[in-house]
C-alpha cells in the first residue's frame, strides 16, 4: 500500500475566487441579532495557515523516504491520516465561508477550481508514464499505460479495494494515486451533502450531523473487518471518510465560535498544549508501526486506530491555525518550508513514485537512490508548477476578475 498525496489546495486562490464569484450580501436584522454569518460568525476569520504548508513539506518528505527506504519509517503511511484531515479541514472551511458570505455554494465554480488545481498536473504525469511504457523497454513500466488510464479517471483506489490478496501489477506503476481517488470522490459528494445541511438545518444542527457522520465509517469498518478486508478498508472512500470528516468537523467548530467565545479560548489553550504530544505520537507511529504490511493488518488500527490518527492530526491542525506564535507553528511556518508546501508538495507527490521507478530501471540503487530521487522529484515538481499549475491558476484569476460584477456601495 502507498501513502497519499498531500492535498495542496491553494487556499488563497480558492478563497479569492469564491469571494469574487459571489459578491457579499448585506446581513439581515435577524442575522445581525444572532451574530451574522448565518450562524457561522467566524467563518470568514481564517486565511492561509503557513504552518499547514510547512507540515505538508515535512509530510511529503516522509512519503518519499517511506517509498525508498521503508525500513526506516515502516509506518510512514500514517501521512494518509494527516493529509486527509488537512484536506477535509481546508475544503470545508472554504465552503462554509462561501455560504456564510453569500448564502449559497457555487458547486460549478468549486468543481472547476478543484479540476484546475489537481487535474491537469495529474494528466501530465499520467501521459508521461504511458509514454514511457510504450516507448522504452523498462521493466517497472511494463503495462503502465493501463495504470495511467485508471489514475487519470481517479479509480485506482477502487481497483485496489477489490483485491483481497497481494496487489496486482495492474495499478503498481502508479499505485500512489489511490489517495487522489479517495479525495476526488470526497470532493464530489461532500459539497452536495454539506449544502443540504447548511440550507435545511441550523448551524448547531449542522455541527451535530457532521460529528455523527464521523462515527459512521468506524462502525462500518467494525462490520467489515476481516484480515482479507484490509485492502477494502484501506482504499475505500467510505471506510476512510471519517478522516476527512474529522477535518471538516474542526472547520465547522471554528466557524461557529466567535472570537470572544470562551470556548474558543479553551480550544486554543488545549490545542497548544496537545500539539507536541500529538506530533510525537504521529512520529512514533511512522517510526515503529508497519501499518501497510500484512503483519500490521490488525483490527485495532483498521477500525478505531484510523479515527484516532485523524483526531491526532486534527489537534495539530487546530494548533497551527489557532496558535500561530507557538513553537511548532513558527517552525513549520519558516518561509522555505511553507513555500515548498504551498507550491511544490502536490507535484512532488505526483512525480516521486514514477521518478523513483524510472531511476531504479536505469540502475540507480543503494545509497544513491534517495538523494537522486529527491533531486529529480523536485525538478519535476518545479516544471509542473511553472508550466502547468501556476499558469492555469493565473488564467482562472483573470477570468473571474473579468466576470466580477460591479457592486454599488451600500449605505
Amino acid at each position: 500500500m502507498s501513502t497519499p498525496y498531500p492535498s495542496t489546495a491553494d487556499e488563497d486562490t480558492e478563497q479569492t475566487l469564491s469571494m469574487q464569484a459571489a459578491p457579499p450580501l448585506v446581513p439581515s436584522t435577524a442575522e445581525r441579532r444572532r451574530g451574522g454569518g448565518r450562524g457561522f460568525s467566524s467563518a470568514l476569520r481564517g486565511g492561509r495557515v503557513a504552518g499547514l504548508d510547512g507540515l505538508r513539506t515535512v509530510a511529503v518528505a516522509l512519503v518519499i523516504v517511506y517509498h525508498v527506504e521503508p525500513d526506516w519509517v515502516p509506518g510512514g503511511s500514517v501521512a494518509v491520516d494527516v493529509f486527509f484531515t488537512i484536506s477535509g479541514f481546508v475544503i470545508t472551511r472554504l465552503l462554509v465561508a462561501e455560504y456564510a458570505r453569500s448564502g449559497r455554494i457555487g458547486l460549478g465554480s468549486f468543481y472547476r477550481r478543484r479540476w484546475l488545481r489537481l487535474g491537469p498536473a495529474m494528466l501530465a504525469m499520467c501521459a508521461v508514464t504511458a509514454l514511457l511504457s510504450v516507448a522504452l523497454p523498462l521493466p517497472l513500466f511494463d503495462g503502465a499505460w493501463a495504470a495511467a488510464v485508471l489514475a487519470a479517471v481517479s479509480v485506482v483506489n477502487l481497483v485496489r479495494a477489490g483485491e483481497s490478496g497481494p496487489y496486482s501489477d495492474l495499478t503498481a506503476p502508479l499505485s500512489h494515486t489511490w489517495s487522489l481517488g479517495v479525495e476526488e470522490q470526497f470532493y464530489l459528494a461532500w459539497p452536495l451533502l454539506l449544502l443540504v445541511l447548511l440550507r435545511y438545518a441550523t448551524a448547531r444542527t449542522v455541527l451535530v450531523w457532521v460529528a455523527a457522520l464521523c462515527v459512521l465509517p468506524v462502525l462500518w469498518r467494525l462490520a467489515l473487518w476481516d484480515p482479507t478486508a484490509a485492502h477494502r478498508i484501506y482504499n475505500g472512500p467510505d471506510t476512510r471518510a471519517d478522516q476527512l470528516l474529522v477535518g471538516a468537523l474542526l472547520a465547522v467548530v471554528l466557524a461557529r465560535l466567535r472570537t470572544d467565545d470562551p470556548r474558543l479560548a479553551l480550544l486554543r489553550r488545549w490545542a497548544g498544549r496537545l500539539c507536541l504530544p500529538a506530533l510525537a505520537l504521529l512520529g512514533l507511529i511512522a517510526w515503529r508501526i508497519p501499518i501497510t504490511e500484512p503483519s500490521g493488518w490488525n483490527p485495532v488500527w483498521y477500525t478505531v486506530g484510523l479515527l484516532v490518527a485523524a483526531v491526532l492530526s486534527a489537534v495539530v491542525v487546530a494548533a497551527l491555525d489557532l496558535c500561530p506564535q507557538a513553537g511548532p507553528s513558527r517552525l513549520l511556518a519558516l518561509p522555505a518550508l511553507a513555500w515548498v508546501g504551498r507550491n511544490l508538495s502536490y507535484g512532488m507527490y505526483l512525480w516521486h513514485y514514477p521518478v523513483i521507478r524510472l531511476l531504479s530501471d536505469l540502475g540507480v540503487d543503494g545509497d544513491w537512490l534517495l538523494p537522486a530521487g529527491v533531486a529529480a522529484t523536485v525538478a519535476a515538481a518545479l516544471a509542473s508548477y511553472a508550466l502547468i499549475e501556476r499558469p492555469l491558476l493565473r488564467r482562472e484569476r483573470f477570468r473571474v476578475r473579468r466576470l466580477e460584477p460591479v457592486v454599488a456601495p451600500v449605505r
